[in-house]
């Protein structure tokens, strides 16, 4: 289910709903399980000595992979890069992303504390208390690198900076010191927002910052596990990153094609300006 949200991240405010939830139903019931099974069912990567342990690749990385796909194949949404120019489409309500944010973070902890697939006490605090330090580091990060920057303290970068730091500690969760979590949460608090001006610069629209957060985090964690523990080798993890990726952006791309050409992907631009709740669901979001 999370790498099928990741990708809806990406591609809010112009996809059609009926063609994402076919795309959900196959990346999810199709890719993702094959990819995840080279690592978690015995395949090649565990063989190889690749370390994963809640996700980091196997399911934010993928859903990382999908998001990129998805909103090159949409393109941007109407009136974000206009004559050259970036123009921000802000989030509605930024106490709601607040709270949104917060309950990923305490939903982390079942994230990851779940994967210790045991009531053992001492694993199971260890890595509730890495993946805790790991999201406050991102927090801290985020906002300080957007200062340098913009000489603006960025909430949504203080947001996106926690989801970096949970992202970034997933996969070595039960293996990266306290300190080494710092770390780990730090650099992807910061590679999160010098990634969100990348993707701008180079004109992919990602609403939310999903590919930020969970591809480009997603494959920092799992390169660090070989930096800041013993769990793995740096060539393993490697393998991981690129075997993901080899799979999971093609076959990304192509179920989205396959859609473009047969139902079609993207609403009419009449939709997409009068808004995806009136013209998807019939309803307005906000009664005014």
């Amino acid at each position: 289910a999370t790498a099928a949200t990741i990708v809806s991240g990406a591609v809010a405010e112009r996809v059609k709903l009926m063609p994402f939830m076919i795309f959900s139903i196959i990346f999810v019931g199709v890719v993702y399980p094959i990819i995840g099974s080279w690592q978690w069912g015995g395949g090649f990567l565990s063989a190889a000595g690749f370390y994963d342990f809640a996700g980091s690749t196997l399911v934010h990385s993928v859903g990382g992979w999908g998001a990129l796909a998805g909103a090159l194949v949409l393109g941007p949404r109407i009136g974000k890069y206009v004559d050259g120019k970036i123009n921000p489409i802000p989030g509605h309500n930024m106490t709601l992303g607040v709270i949104g944010v917060f309950l990923l973070w305490l939903g982390w902890f079942g994230f990851n504390g779940g994967s210790v697939l045991s009531s053992e006490p001492n694993a199971t605090s260890f890595t509730l208390v890495t993946t805790c330090l790991a999201a406050a580091a991102g927090a801290i990060a985020g906002p300080f690198t957007m200062f340098f920057i913009t000489k603006k303290f960025d909430l949504t970068m203080a947001l996106n900076g926690i989801l970096a730091g949970l992202v970034g500690i997933t996969a070595g969760a039960d293996s990266i010191s306290p300190t080494g979590s710092i770390i780990v949460g730090l650099v992807a608090g910061a590679l999160c927002v010098f990634s969100v001006i990348f993707f701008d610069k180079v004109k992919i629209d990602d609403p939310v910052g999903a590919i930020s957060v969970h591809l480009v985090c997603g494959i920092w964690g799992t390169l660090a596990v070989a930096i800041f523990s013993d769990a793995a080798p740096i060539g393993a993890q490697f393998l991981g990153v690129i075997s993901a990726a080899a799979l999971a952006f093609p076959a990304a791309l192509a179920i989205f094609y396959a859609l473009k050409f047969t139902t079609g992907i993207r609403v009419s631009k009449e939709e997409e300006i009068n808004g995806l709740d009136a013209e998807e669901h019939g309803e307005a979001a906000y009664r005014i």
